[in-house]
């Protein structure tokens, strides 16, 4: 939002205080002041000019000699090339020794010959952009109204010796929009009052709905539509003021009406519309949503085809404006135009966004209807541009208004106290205090104790909740006036759960072990989603996919580190081991969030170890991931509580796969995958793990105690054992530590073998087993007797002692 100090003025006392000294007062009260530019400040010896004579320059076809009078004796020589020169026209010359924008200097010079001292100036070339200068001198000088003086200060006619505040608005400020917002704003910084411009509409004894009918179908899009009938005007330039005022605010020029309208939507904040009524077409306005494919061409010439997403007005059969964005071709105001219909209405800000954002039109209207308008506002507005409209293109007003309303304005109510605004800010502010603030907000304030019931005005919509009046206190109050108080309070240092401390060893255990970790997409395609899933449920797919290989929640991380692992081989790495911690997304009940679990996985294929120097390589298979998982329970604590046990899942070989178990419940699996979907995705033997992170890290773990080095030595007896070969060894150790007692300390399997010696069906086992008393030393009769009990057990569950 562009602020012309100078036009500030009109509506508060600014005596005795410079733009600068305004800027910062705004920016320590919450709203950032961007910028402040004085246009006037770069230039210099700018005066306005009469020419008293044009001739064509003799040497050259584009330039012309003119005699021009700038309020001395004699009139000065200047060589011009601009088109649009001619004698008896007030322009702005740069005088010999001026200084234009840019650095640029005006000196003596010959053109072809002839003497020139000095510049006619176009806007452009006083600091003026291109785009606000009107259109009949965009391409050539300005030309002055004629009642102005030779000699006079340019800039001061142009308005230019003014400084322009750029205000950075943050959306929830949109009441600054409007040059009566800020007004407000710095009346209640600097503790003064608020001259509003006096509206006195004329009649005429006509009355405006004898012309015109309103017809509102979208009445929650449109709640509030008024229109008012100007007759006889006389379509011309703006005064230069006016004109002035627009340009620097950022807006071009047109016509005296549209001008209006353009000055109206910068005092009030509130967007206009001007008809040219003799084109409309018929006396009726009809506010409704437009058909499938209708069409609008646009002010800008453009043709729109419309949806029913989006508000037009129309005349009862065609659109002839998209409602608070832009108005129609078929009904612009031109220069024949004798009757206005005047648009002042409230608009929803969602359609208006809707259709700003589906053609690319945003515009000063756009903005504003999209942050909201003060409904209180509109009414005034319509009669503030119809008595300029009069004034300024000598029309007259019809009495009354055609209008349709359905809004209801109820205005917001907030209650606070005076504890709760002294507690947020750390303050110690009287009521009194409180109330001063409030009422330079033109807050309407009723005191009931320390308790204020505020009745917020309609133009500050973003005033709802008590903190937002705790924000207005305290920004008025000052920023820089709250106390400074160091935090009080016993501080304590951050700590990581034992969740996160154990997730870490995860990580540094298997980064020590030789995994790489990788992170992987949590969506993937409907086939893969629940592929190698320890829980499969129904999947989960979104409902606008960015492709159907990223369409489902993914139930397992294995599909996405295996495509990891098959990206690597393709690329030569022969040898790839990764894993991944992560959350897989499992589905509840159709109202809810899917639930998410951490799972932990891992892949691993090519070599192991490979000494090459000595001739050494150790392939990747089952017991390399058997060794990685059971080192990590040994680190977490929970080895003696695992058990392995062969199973049989979908994608993975039916030969080399294990479900794991922690205290008897399947935590994951570990295993070989399936040589068919080795064979598919390119992969040699590839052995992979998944485990739920969750239950393994959440697993209660004893306490670690310290056991003494033992004093007594112990007593090894190996056993081989020929047993069924669908026997488990690991079903054969847990019979064998059950036998042992409390002296069998620990059990090996050492051997398996299954060769030509062996009868068919069969296979033997060989196990270690040490026999420990950390109390005294073991005799022969006393291990006899527990290695006599192992023998039994075992060879109760049928399996035979091998000799």
């Amino acid at each position: 939002m562009f602020v012309s100090y100078k036009w500030l003025q009109e509506y508060v006392d600014l005596d005795g205080i410079s733009a600068q000294e305004l800027a910062e007062k705004i920016t320590r009260s919450g709203i950032e002041v961007e910028g402040v530019e004085a246009p006037a400040e770069s230039i210099t010896n700018v005066v306005i000019g009469h020419v008293l004579q044009k001739e064509q320059h003799p040497n050259a076809d584009k330039l012309s000699v003119c005699q021009v009078d700038v309020g001395e004796e004699e009139p000065i020589q200047i060589v011009c090339g601009a088109p649009n020169v001619a004698a008896g026209q007030k322009v702005p010359v740069a005088r010999v020794g001026a200084v234009l924008p840019g650095n640029f200097k005006i000196k003596k010079s010959k053109l072809r010959g002839e003497a020139s001292n000095g510049m006619i100036c176009s806007l452009q070339e006083l600091g003026i952009e291109a785009k606000v200068v009107a259109k009949e001198y965009s391409t050539g000088i300005f030309v002055f109204p004629s009642d102005v003086v030779p000699g006079t200060n340019a800039l001061e006619v142009l308005g230019l010796d003014d400084a322009i505040l750029e205000l950075g608005l943050t959306p929830n400020r949109s009441d600054c929009l409007s040059m009566l917002g800020v007004a407000y704003e710095v009346a209640a910084i600097l503790g003064k009052e608020v001259k509003l411009p006096e509206v006195s509409v004329s009649g005429s004894g006509e009355k405006a709905t004898d012309y015109i009918s309103i017809k509102v179908e979208a009445k929650e899009e449109n709640p509030l539509y008024i229109a008012k009938v100007i007759k006889d005007v006389k379509i011309g330039p703006s005064p230069l003021w006016l004109q002035s005022i627009l340009m620097k605010s950022g807006i071009r020029p047109h016509n005296n009406v549209v001008d209006v309208t353009n000055y109206i939507l910068l005092e009030y904040g509130q967007p206009l519309h001007s008809f040219d009524y003799d084109r409309l077409g018929s006396k009726e306005i009809v506010v409704r949503m437009a058909h499938e494919g209708e069409k609008l061409v646009t002010l800008d010439e453009a043709e729109r085809t419309l949806t029913p997403d989006h508000l037009v007005i129309t005349n009862g059969q065609e659109p002839i404006a998209l409602a608070g964005v832009m108005g129609g071709a078929n009904s612009e105001v031109v220069d024949e135009t004798t009757t206005v219909l005047l648009e002042a209405a409230y608009f929803a800000g969602g359609p208006v966004r809707k259709a700003s954002k589906d053609f690319g039109l945003r515009s000063e209207a756009s903005a504003r209807f999209e942050k909201g308008v003060d409904p209180n506002r509109v009414r005034a507005a319509g009669d503030r541009a119809a008595e300029m409209i009069a004034e300024l293109a000598g029309g007259t007003v019809l009495d009354g208004y055609a209008e349709v309303n359905e809004l209801t304005v109820e205005p917001v109510v907030v209650s606070i106290t005076l504890g709760k605004i002294n507690k947020v800010l750390g303050t110690e502010l009287h009521v009194s205090d409180v109330e001063d603030i409030l009422s330079r907000l033109q807050f309407e304030v009723k005191t009931e104790g320390d308790e204020f019931v505020i009745t917020v005005p309609t133009r500050r919509g973003d005033i709802t909740i008590p903190e937002d009046i705790i924000e207005e206190v305290a920004r008025l109050y000052g920023y820089d006036n709250l106390p400074k108080t160091l935090p009080v309070g016993e501080s304590k240092p951050g700590l990581l759960t034992d969740y996160q401390l154990k997730r870490r060893i995860v990580r540094r255990y298997l980064e020590g072990s030789g995994l790489m970790q990788n992170v992987t997409y949590s969506l993937t395609s409907e086939e893969k989603a629940a592929m190698y899933a320890l829980d499969k449920r129904e999947s989960i797919r979104l409902a606008m996919p960015m492709s159907e290989e990223r369409s489902t929640l993914r139930m397992s991380l294995l599909p996405g580190l295996l495509d990891v692992v098959k990206y690597n081989v393709a690329r030569q790495m022969d040898s790839v081991a990764v894993y991944e911690t992560g959350a897989v997304f499992l589905k509840t009940s159709h109202d809810e969030l899917p639930e998410e679990k951490e799972h932990l996985a891992g892949a691993v294929t090519g070599l192991w170890n490979a000494n090459l120097w000595q001739g050494e390589k150790k392939p990747v298979d089952f017991f390399v991931v058997k060794g990685i998982l059971e080192g990590l329970f040994r680190q977490l604590g929970v080895s003696e509580r695992i058990e392995w046990k062969q199973a049989v899942r979908e994608g993975m070989h039916p030969g080399r796969t294990a479900d794991i178990l922690l205290d008897g419940e399947v935590l994951g699996f570990a295993g070989q995958v399936h040589p068919k979907v080795e064979k598919k995705e390119d992969l040699k033997a590839t052995y992979v793990f998944e485990l739920s992170l969750d239950a393994l890290l959440n697993a209660e773990i004893k306490e670690i105690q310290y056991t003494a080095i033992p004093r007594f030595p112990s007593i090894t007896r190996d056993i081989a054992l020929v047993v069924d070969k669908d026997v488990v060894a690991g079903e054969m150790s847990a019979i064998i530590k059950e036998a042992g007692g409390k002296l069998l300390k620990e059990v090996h399997l050492f051997d398996l073998y299954e060769g030509e010696r062996m009868e068919e069906g069969k296979k033997s086992l060989a196990f270690s087993l040490k026999y420990f008393d950390p109390e005294k030393t073991l005799t022969d009769e006393e291990v006899t007797k527990a290695h006599g009990k192992v023998l039994y057990a075992v060879e109760e569950k049928g399996a035979v002692l091998r000799g």
